[in-house]
């Protein structure tokens, strides 16, 4: 059962870190040091990091699908498999370190293992699974983690189209028998399977330094 207190992320959504965590000292006083001379307020920092998060997760969503839309028009929806599983990761990778920020997409119905969240990313994962269960927009998220050395950024992902089903949708009519044997082949564990279109597929993850997004206003 999924915990109802965390049910609707609201668009500025800031969580405390655990006693566990510590800060670094010289990161606390440089940024600390940056926020005093430009007069800037926590508030105006979230607000600069959710747009920056956007912005970012949109560029990935664009690299990723245009790349995927290139594959199958030269390898066809099975070869288009086998692209992503060895290109999503380092297309990612090219936009994380552009801005000197990480990025991955997030997912309790992962096809990649590696796709599975961790610890910061499960709760909030399950708010967006209860707000599509429950019909309710799912909005992006800003929560403070690493004691608030860093903003993780959310944003829900969702099946936009039938584009998509080829290789989601339903194995027994949406997924041809050659690409299901590829996926079964390459993702013996795969539980990306059975969508329809606007399902919720699982979420962005970045995370953005705050002296970056300090540097940044």
């Amino acid at each position: 059962m999924k915990v109802l207190v965390k049910l609707i992320i609201p668009a500025l959504l800031i969580s405390s870190c655990g006693p566990q965590e510590r800060v670094s000292k010289e990161v606390f006083e440089a940024v600390n040091e940056k926020m005093e001379v430009k007069k800037l307020s926590d508030f105006e920092i979230v607000q600069e990091a959710m747009i920056w998060g956007d912005s970012i997760a949109t560029e990935a969503q664009v690299q990723l699908i245009s790349n995927l839309q290139k594959a199958i028009a030269d390898k066809g929806v099975d070869g288009a498999v086998e692209f992503c599983n060895v290109n999503a990761t380092p297309l990612l990778n090219e936009v994380a370190e552009k801005y000197n920020v990480s990025i991955r997409r997030a997912s309790n119905r992962y096809r990649n293992p590696a796709d599975q969240p961790n610890e910061d990313e499960q709760p909030l994962l399950e708010a967006y699974e209860y707000n599509a269960e429950n019909g309710i927009k799912s909005e992006p998220s800003i929560q403070k983690v690493e004691n608030g050395d860093v903003l993780l950024y959310t944003k829900a992902i969702v099946i936009p189209g039938a584009f998509c089903l080829s290789c989601h949708g339903d194995p027994s009519k949406e997924i041809d028998s050659k690409t299901l044997q590829k996926i079964d082949s390459i993702y013996p564990n795969d539980k990306a399977k059975g969508h329809q279109i606007g399902d919720l597929r699982g979420m962005w993850s970045i995370r953005i330094p705050k002296k970056e997004v300090v540097n940044r206003l």
